[in-house]
């Protein structure tokens, strides 16, 4: 008997805590397993731009879709409730299909307001233009100093327009003097400096080196003929094996950048 009624208590609180934790479970929506069907090239769930302003940018997007079929989508939600903001961005980017299926040219501005977060998704199509390192300086140079200011109707336009140039082959990034890491074409001043300096040295030393060979040659000497310097003086010299920085390329799927302000 007593068996019966603790089985029957037990029966009683397993269905009591599973009727408690289903609707729990099922309230909270997960954004990137059950991500937004987008329905215009600008979605605001904040509240944060004027239907003006959206209209504006609805319209502007619209004619680059029409123009060039580069499929340019804004998303702006609240936060990401804990989520990753490259896990929802990509699956918001898969499920609204953005671009044409045969150029795979698309592209997602995700703006997270509260969480203070922003990436740009791109398609394979055009990582080759946008690449993770233009993306990166679009949202730096172009996006977060507008919204860092409250202005972001302003921030979402300079984007998109960069965007549309990158894509194009005519975006510039413009590293303002004294922001940032205080950057020169990359690199900081104070390694150009010393880079300058070691090269103004091995210049001076080739120059006494020609003096010397000169000489030697001159005086009838045989010298220098096995060293570094070969006794026809040759005018050509190497300062090691130069290269270009290539960048991009990343692996989430559609390339991009994320950021913060």
């Amino acid at each position: 008997m007593r068996t019966r009624y603790i089985i029957l208590f037990l029966s009683l609180l397993f269905l009591s805590l599973s009727y408690y934790s289903y609707p729990q479970s099922e309230a909270k929506k997960s954004l990137s397993d059950n991500p937004t069907q987008l329905r215009q090239y600008v979605t605001d769930e904040t509240g944060t731009l004027t239907p003006a302003q959206i209209k504006f940018l609805n319209t502007k997007l619209s004619n680059e879709d029409k123009s060039t079929s580069n499929q340019i989508i804004v998303y702006m939600i609240s936060g990401l409730d804990g989520e990753s903001l490259e896990d929802v961005s990509i699956r918001l980017a898969e499920k609204n299909k953005i671009g044409k299926k045969e150029n795979n040219n698309g592209v997602l501005m995700l703006i997270v307001k509260d969480d203070r977060k922003i990436r740009i998704e791109v398609g394979y199509g055009l990582e080759g233009a946008l690449t993770d390192a233009l993306s990166s300086q679009i949202i730096r140079n172009d996006i977060t100093p507008e919204f860092k200011s409250g202005n972001y109707y302003g921030g979402i336009d300079k984007g998109v327009d960069a965007i549309i140039q990158a894509i194009k082959g005519e975006y510039v990034a413009d590293e303002k003097p004294g922001s940032g890491n205080n950057l020169c074409y990359g690199l900081p001043i104070f390694v150009m400096i010393i880079f300058g300096i070691i090269f103004f040295f091995i210049f001076i030393s080739i120059i006494k080196g020609r003096r010397m060979i000169g000489r030697s040659i001159y005086a009838g000497k045989s010298g220098w003929s096995s060293g570094g310097w070969s006794s026809g003086g040759s005018s050509s010299s190497s300062f090691g094996g130069g290269g270009g920085f290539s960048g991009g390329g990343g692996s989430f799927g559609g390339g991009g950048a994320s950021g913060s302000w």
